[in-house]
């Protein structure tokens, strides 16, 4: 049975979702943030030595980083269903998504979860006024631009279809639903996206989704 290292709020919640889609068993091993730090514990440095999750076991195999386990689920489980054969075009259309969503639209909307940070942390009142600027500028200057950018792409992608490759849910669908989660429920989409807002209410009411929520516990994306 496929072991999930599950972490509260975090990446993980899509693997319980897709698992949920696959109907494939499975269990989960819980841990919690810090509720300070907002760091996972360091329990889970015995399982991967990041100490990051998602992290799954399955027969024998430790596998890590979301792409990469919805890559191996795809394959080992989802052929016909989530993945789709390899000599089909769509198979290079789902890779691409698998990529992107970590590689090109996450790290702007986590730069802005940082400078966002940073603008409200104590810090000496000398140093307050420089710091605010600083993290003002880069976001208006950089991260803004690039999170309109790659909304702008994903939501014209979006244009006129349900799903982001063919006509049902694919492993695509489930790796991009991390980052546009995380920009909806943090304010960053500020409603100027009516094909992202539409998407990701569609597959936030897939009963799949819904179990892997209670399965998950809290989460503050959904």
């Amino acid at each position: 049975m496929i072991k999930v290292h599950h972490l509260n709020n975090s990446r993980s919640q899509r693997i319980l979702w897709m698992l949920e889609e696959l109907r494939v068993a499975y269990e989960v091993v819980r841990y919690e943030r810090d509720p300070k730090t907002m760091l996972a514990p360091a329990a889970l440095k015995a399982v991967h030595p990041l100490g990051k999750s998602p992290v799954i076991e399955d027969n024998g195999r430790i596998i890590a980083e979301s792409g990469a386990i919805i890559d191996y689920l795809g394959q080992m489980y989802g052929q016909g269903s989530l993945w789709p054969d390899a000599e089909l075009p769509a198979y290079r259309q789902v890779s691409y998504w698998l990529h992107y969503a970590e590689g090109s639209l996450m790290p702007p909307l986590l730069l802005k979860l940082v400078f966002d940070t940073v603008r409200k942390r104590p810090m000496p009142f000398f140093a307050k006024p420089v710091a605010r600027r600083i993290c003002d500028e880069v976001t208006r200057q950089f991260v803004g631009p690039q999170i309109e950018t790659h909304l702008g792409f994903v939501e014209s992608q979006l244009e006129r279809r349900e799903w982001l490759v063919g006509e049902r849910l694919s492993a695509a669908d489930i790796q991009m639903s991390f980052p546009l989660e995380a920009a909806m429920a943090r304010g960053t989409e500020q409603g100027h996206h009516p094909n992202i807002a539409a998407y990701v209410a569609r597959f936030q009411a897939r009963p799949a989704y819904r179990r892997a929520l209670e399965v998950g516990g809290p989460y503050d994306y959904a």
